[in-house]
């Protein structure tokens, strides 16, 4: 948003977008509880963590405050995949990418053997795995996972040197229940799933954006309401309603949104009724 628009409500950024500042994310409680587990526990141990729900839950949120938390502790090293979709070829590409592990795709079993030496001398120096994060992994192809599988372990599965959180909707899930991806799936050892938001939560989570962007009056409580009561749970939807608002208001220079910008902006418009239609009902 123009900073011009943004001094008009007092704001230091767009509380509704998507490219929020990370300390604007609310984190509930589950979510800091799966933070901790994973850095008191996974760093150390390795394996498999998954974050699992709906579009809009907030799974892409979580991944992005435990990347902040990771990225405060000391010898961490983490990766994301950017493109999980990739084939095998295009996967050790990224994986060599991320880790600084010089690889030729068409020798997979050398980049395979390089990247394990890679991670073990960094455990031996720092005693944690590191970690890759993973997120709409629904979209990465069996091959992959099932590589990732077989990367991170070593000693017949007895010892494991990479921590990944996977993040996916539900496609995810059911695909583990197949027999191509049951040895994955009986692997993943933290899980967090996230659920549809309730009216009141997504009030907390609407009164916490406004509040970190510097304008807690932002919104009047009567519509944080009716936002909350009409965006299904879903926390993209809340934050796409109300950014529309925030835009129509700056249109209007208006310095607060409230219930009646809502209705003029999201009422239902009368469809006209056609002339054939109300000559007929003069004729009757």
């Amino acid at each position: 948003m123009d900073p011009k628009l943004l001094a008009l409500f007092g704001l230091k950024f767009n509380p509704f977008s998507p490219d929020l500042p990370t300390e604007a994310l609310l984190s509930s409680a589950r979510t800091e509880n799966f933070c901790w587990r994973i850095e008191n526990a996974h760093l150390r141990e390795g394996g498999f963590a998954l974050v699992t729900g709906d579009p809009g839950t907030g799974k892409s949120a979580t991944l992005r405050l435990l990347a902040t938390r990771l990225a405060r502790l000391r010898d961490v090293t983490i990766g994301s995949i950017t493109r999980p979709q990739s084939r095998l070829a295009d996967f050790y590409r990224e994986m060599g990418d991320i880790f600084g592990v010089p690889l030729h795709p068409h020798n997979r079993w050398g980049g395979f053997k390089a990247l394990r030496q890679c991670w073990q001398t960094y455990i031996e120096s720092t005693l944690s795995r590191p970690v890759l994060l993973i997120d709409e992994a629904q979209e990465a192809t069996t091959a992959v996972l099932s590589e990732l599988r077989l990367l991170s372990s070593l000693d017949f599965d007895s010892r494991i040197i990479l921590s990944v959180v996977l993040a996916g909707d539900r496609r995810l899930t059911d695909r583990f229940r197949h027999d191509d991806l049951l040895p994955l799936g009986s692997r993943i050892r933290t899980r967090l799933t996230l659920d549809y938001a309730t009216p009141e939560e997504l009030r907390a989570a609407l009164k916490h954006l406004v509040t970190s962007a510097a304008n807690p009056q932002l919104l009047t409580p009567e519509l944080a309401a009716t936002l909350a009561d009409h965006a299904a749970g879903n926390y993209r939807t809340l934050t796409t309603l109300a950014g529309e608002l925030l835009a129509v208001a700056a249109q209007r220079e208006l310095s607060q949104l409230d219930e009646k910008l809502y209705f003029e902006v999201f009422a239902p418009t009368q469809a006209p009724r056609s002339p054939k239609a109300s000559t007929g009902a003069r004729r009757s």
